[in-house]
């Protein structure tokens, strides 16, 4: 589901780097290994991120009127909203970077999208702090045209799957920066990691 389902083209790519055996057994990719210096896949695979990222723009775009640039790093962060899983720690990390761009507007930043999304539990109070304070970051980051679009900040409401389908073939840097030893499972780590995010 969260590769040939969601991102049929990086399946299609893959298919005919590794062959139909990479349906069914993920070990196959292990030949995109020979792949590595190879300038023309690497563009091939970039084009296919491009197409998933404007796509990702243009419903982010047409739902919440925010306007993002398919060639900026989306810096991606979607899981359950909970203290150990750190969002809050990457809000201040926002805040950081927003600071350091308007205090040196003229140097050669990379161009970012920071996404939140994810869902609190109804009775968790500190957890929905942490979304109202996404927010607000994004509502200051969004409308200050001093660093002239270099940084957007959008958290994603009523986060599911439908949504995750479209945010993992999208992402080029995967936020995973739980406390260690206290991530339950980890799966959303791998579906990124699937369709070619870092860690």
């Amino acid at each position: 589901r969260w590769l040939h389902r969601c991102n049929p083209q990086l399946t299609e790519l893959l298919r005919e780097a590794c062959g139909d055996k990479v349906l069914d057994d993920p070990l196959a990719a292990r030949q995109l290994e020979r792949f590595s210096e190879d300038r023309n896949m690497m563009e091939r695979f970039m084009q296919v991120k491009r197409r998933n990222k404007q796509a990702l723009a243009a419903t982010i775009g047409n739902s919440l009127g925010i306007k993002l640039d398919p060639s900026a790093l989306f810096d991606i962060q979607i899981k359950r909203i909970h203290e150990y899983k750190r969002q809050l720690l990457n809000a201040l990390e926002t805040i950081g970077l927003y600071f350091a761009m308007r205090d040196a507007p003229d140097r050669n930043w990379t161009p970012r999208v920071k996404i939140f999304g994810g869902k609190a539990a109804p009775s968790y109070h500190q957890a929905k702090l942490i979304i109202k304070l996404i927010n607000d970051v994004a509502t200051v980051v969004n409308n200050d045209q001093s660093i002239r679009g270099l940084l957007k900040v959008v958290f994603l409401p009523n986060y599911n799957v439908s949504a995750a389908e479209m945010l993992v073939p999208a992402c080029d840097l995967s936020e995973q920066i739980s406390t260690a030893g206290m991530e339950a499972s980890g799966t959303g780590n791998m579906k990124l990691a699937l369709n070619g995010a870092l860690t």
